[in-house]
This record gives structure tokens, C-alpha cells and sequence, in this order.
């Protein structure tokens, strides 16, 4: 699998021709800078997040976020060391590896910037392998495939938490139970600066039934009194029998909105 250490967001400045009609048969064009908007504070979802691991800086001109995690989640697996105080043995499990654990080093470690306030213009941009975005616990999001193929190859691999090491970054494939188990609570953040929950909404207490390809739409949520687009785990089982823990729900397929 790939491991990725290290994903940054950039956002172009785009520059809008405004074309005016004179008095004369001539016409000219004006050029006007298009500037982001910053905003003044970070979210207060930012505070769901791992503490221990996460790190959430906003620039000082308000336009963009910086996010650092050591990428060790504050939960038990059968990934960290035997001797450490979050190991929990999980027979069910086959471990996709014998000689790494979270905390083992691999360049479990990473960081990227999103814009402040997505941009939701209409374009998508597919996810790729690798880490795609950051969960509360501190430990990567990876999409639906495996670096061999699809996810089922690997389904037995995976942990309560629907996630594995293997052998760079511990990472979530599905939805995580240590702290989102069909309900309403924070996810993590994706590279597009969109904010995932879980598969219920918070306005209407039940699955929403308006989720665009993406599993986003546009209500309130748990921290937000003004509705703002943000992704749920799509109220959908994904078919396969060899799972350790079932049922199970794909975290993120994707496309991203936010770019």
C-alpha cells in the first residue's frame, strides 16, 4: 500500500475578466482580482479532535489550515505493541503484518493544508491511494481500494476500528466505531477541506436521504447552527463475507467537492 507522508492543498487565485460595453464601438477589458475571504476562528469541531496528535493551525490571513498529526489513534487495536497499554488482541483478525505497530515508525507522521472554506464550485476530484484525509482519533482516512485491488482482499485485516497498518500509517477503510457507530458524531476532515460525520444527520436524527454521489449535503450539524455542506458514511453495506466485524460501511469512496 502506499504510504503517503505528506499531502498539501494549494488553491490558485483565479482572475475574472469583466467585459463592458462604451459608448463607442470599442470595448475594453478590466481585470479584478478575485481575493479569498479569511476566516477569523477555526470551527469548534476542530476540538473533537485527538489532542495528543493533532495539531490545527489557522494562517494568518485566515485562508487556509494546517494540519500535523503523529497519525497514533487514542483508541485500542491489535495494531499497537503488544506491551503497550492500548493493545487489545482481536482473534478475528488477521494482521496484515507481524513486525510493525502503530508507533513503530514508517512515517506514520503526516501533514497538508486545506482551504479554510472549501470550494464548492462544482468541481470533483477523484480520491486516489493513499492518505485522503484525517480522523478525530489522529490516524489517516484511506478511500475504498487496497494498493492489490479492492478493499475485499484485505477485509480480514481490518480491526474493530475498520482499520489496519500495513505496513506504513495506521488507517481507517471503514466506519470507525471507537468513535462514530451510526450516528451523528465527527468523523475527521478530507483533503478538501470538508468535514465527514457519521451516517446520521444531527438536523433530522435519521439517515439523510438527500446525499449527493460524494455522501455531502447541506444542513446543520452538531457544531454548525448554520447549515454548511459537509460528507456523512453512506448508510450502505458493503458486500463482503469476510470481514471480522460486520456490517460493514466504506468511510469514503469519494469524489472530493471541495476543490
Amino acid at each position: 500500500m502506499k504510504n503517503n507522508l505528506l499531502k498539501k492543498i494549494v488553491f490558485a487565485l483565479f482572475f475574472v475578466p469583466i467585459i463592458y460595453s462604451c459608448s463607442s464601438s470599442d470595448s475594453e477589458t478590466e481585470v479584478v482580482d478575485e481575493e479569498e475571504i479569511g476566516i477569523t476562528e477555526l470551527s469548534s469541531a476542530f476540538e473533537a479532535f485527538n489532542s495528543d496528535a493533532v495539531t490545527v493551525t489557522l494562517s494568518d490571513d485566515g485562508t487556509e489550515i494546517d494540519i500535523e498529526t503523529t497519525g497514533f489513534p487514542n483508541h485500542k487495536s491489535i495494531y499497537w505493541e503488544t506491551t503497550n497499554a492500548l493493545y487489545e488482541d482481536e482473534p478475528n483478525v488477521k494482521k496484515t503484518t507481524q513486525d510493525t505497530y502503530i508507533g513503530g515508525g514508517r512515517g506514520e507522521a503526516s501533514s497538508f493544508t486545506v482551504d479554510a472554506t472549501p470550494n464548492l464550485t462544482g468541481n470533483t476530484v477523484a480520491t486516489e491511494l493513499g492518505t485522503i484525509g484525517i480522523a478525530v482519533s489522529g490516524s489517516a482516512i484511506f478511500n475504498d481500494q487496497e494498493g492489490s485491488g479492492d478493499l475485499d482482499g484485505a477485509a480480514a485485516s481490518l480491526d474493530w476500528a475498520g482499520a489496519h497498518k500495513g505496513p506504513g500509517v495506521y488507517h481507517y477503510h471503514l466506519e470507525p466505531r471507537p468513535f462514530s457507530n451510526d450516528d451523528d458524531k465527527l468523523v475527521g476532515i478530507l483533503l478538501d477541506g470538508v468535514f465527514i460525520y457519521g451516517r446520521k444527520c444531527s438536523t433530522t436524527g435519521t439517515y439523510p436521504a438527500d446525499l449527493d454521489a460524494s455522501g455531502g449535503h447541506t444542513t446543520t450539524t452538531i457544531y454548525d447552527t448554520t447549515p454548511i455542506y459537509h460528507y456523512h458514511i453512506i448508510n450502505e453495506v458493503y458486500p463482503a463475507a469476510n470481514y471480522a466485524y460486520e456490517p460493514a460501511y466504506v468511510l469514503f469512496a469519494g469524489p472530493f467537492q471541495g476543490y
